[in-house]
């Protein structure tokens, strides 16, 4: 697009989307309108829409329009993507997001220019006022988690750390800024990830060459989670992520407090905790003596964990390892 900041970097915007008119509009026409960094290009990738509406308001986009038809991959669809991009910086955002700060692109690249900086992501919120996303911890509440989740939105969190820029394990996808060169140089996201762990993943892989991930509250979007699509759990996906780094995993999230709980994030410890729950594993803390083997683990489901609640899903476990003489 034309832009006043034509002497400022070109930050290219990707949206995957399919079939999800409502949400892809209120998304774009928030870039538009209340953003006022303007040297920018929306690139949207349609992953098969069918319906005649989606296909109508895209092509009555003055944005760049990209057709992927084969099966959902996120990590595809948007290294895709990128190799259509003419931008210095990338933002991966989801379609279900919209623009809350005007000055949030200005508040990302401020720390993507730096060479040491790896990765950049924002504050989301969910549509009723509470946090989404303040940065990803690793092995908290689970394999990943997400800092802060279901705050206020104007609650500063432990120690002021939702209202500080600050360094982070990981970011998520859904609104993450990255250097293109960069991006292209370490690989892209990892195609085996299709759905979950792919934005983690990145971010370590960041991290293991030395860049930093950034994390600033100074960008403000809505997130409605999975309104663009059904929340979808891969356990061949979890494995694979675990495999990769199940060391990251047992020890813990570097940035996070080692006095606090892992599975009640950002409480003190109570007692002797042993367990890591994550989305559909219970893996154990190897310090603790339980077994360090890889695949020693207990299925729970999502609808388990949601009806009964995470304290009680402990409990539960805590007894049948008891039963079967694991506990200590």
């Amino acid at each position: 697009m034309a832009s006043q900041d034509s002497d400022k970097p070109l930050i290219s915007i990707i949206i995957p989307t399919k079939d999800n008119v409502k949400l892809l509009k209120e998304c774009i026409e928030s870039i538009e309108t209340l953003s006022s960094y303007k040297n920018y290009e929306i690139i949207i990738v349609d992953n098969g829409s069918r319906k005649e509406e989606t296909k109508k308001y895209l092509k009555s986009l003055k944005h760049k329009v990209l057709y992927y038809d084969k099966p959902f991959n996120f990590s595809s669809i948007n290294n895709f993507a990128v190799t259509n991009a003419r931008g210095e910086h990338i933002i991966f955002l989801n379609d279900d997001t919209s623009v809350i700060s005007q000055n949030w692109m200005e508040h990302m690249l401020e720390h993507s220019e730096k060479p040491t900086v790896g990765a950049v992501g924002a504050l989301l919120f969910y549509p009723n006022d509470t946090i989404q996303h303040a940065g990803v911890l690793i092995g908290v509440r689970g394999v990943t988690s997400h800092a802060f989740e279901g705050l206020l939105s104007d609650d500063k969190g432990y120690k002021g750390l939702v209202q500080t820029v600050r360094e982070c394990s990981a970011v998520t996808g859904a609104c993450l800024m990255i250097k293109k060169n960069l991006f292209d140089k370490i690989g892209g996201f990892d195609e085996k990830f299709a759905y979950s762990f792919n934005d983690v993943d990145l971010c370590l892989r960041l991290r293991e060459k030395g860049y930093s991930i950034i994390y600033t509250p100074h960008a403000h979007l809505y997130h409605h989670g999975t309104a663009s699509r059904p929340y979808t759990e891969d356990n061949e996906e979890i494995r694979h992520f675990v495999k990769l780094y199940h060391d990251v995993i047992l020890k813990g999230d570097s940035y996070y407090d080692q006095n606090l709980s892992r599975v009640r994030p950002f409480e003190p410890k109570t007692g002797d905790e042993k367990l890591v729950l994550t989305d559909t594993h219970l893996f154990e803390e190897s310090e603790q003596g339980f077994s360090k083997r890889l695949g020693r683990y207990i299925e729970v489901s999502n609808k388990v964990r949601k009806r009964h609640g995470i304290g009680r899903t402990i409990t539960e476990i805590m007894r049948f390892l008891k039963k079967r003489g694991m506990q200590e």
